[in-house]
């Protein structure tokens, strides 16, 4: 998997926020996106869970089908995901990461727009 072009999307939770993505590097992408290290969309919106992802061949094809996903709507998107992953789960545990523990509120605190 490591060097591969894929297309991703990852999540907030279940029908939560979606963050659409490109990388040749999906197993350091993901890692990137758990740990919040990418500033912007989806580390505002706690898109960490991989619910989805596609092997590409060639970068180039994996960019136009990145670019065709991200003019969907939304439930196109959501039918995508729930066609192979229908728990929502996270994608990345399967490529050998720790499950991600909840994240913790404290009193008072408001949830993610998401």
């Amino acid at each position: 998997m490591h060097r591969t072009p894929a297309v991703y999307i990852m999540a907030s939770g279940r029908n939560g926020t979606l963050y659409t993505g490109v990388t040749s590097d999906l197993l350091g992408r993901a890692h990137q996106h758990r740990e919040g290290m990418i500033d912007g969309f989806s580390k505002r919106y706690g898109c960490k869970l991989l619910v989805w992802y596609e092997v590409h061949e060639v970068v180039e094809s994996a960019i136009v089908r990145e670019k065709r996903i991200k003019e969907w709507k939304r439930a196109w998107k959501l039918d995508l995901i729930e066609r192979e992953n229908p728990r929502w789960r996270d994608l990345a545990e399967d490529l050998g990461f720790d499950p991600l523990l909840p994240p913790t509120r404290h009193p008072g605190e408001r949830r993610d727009p998401g």
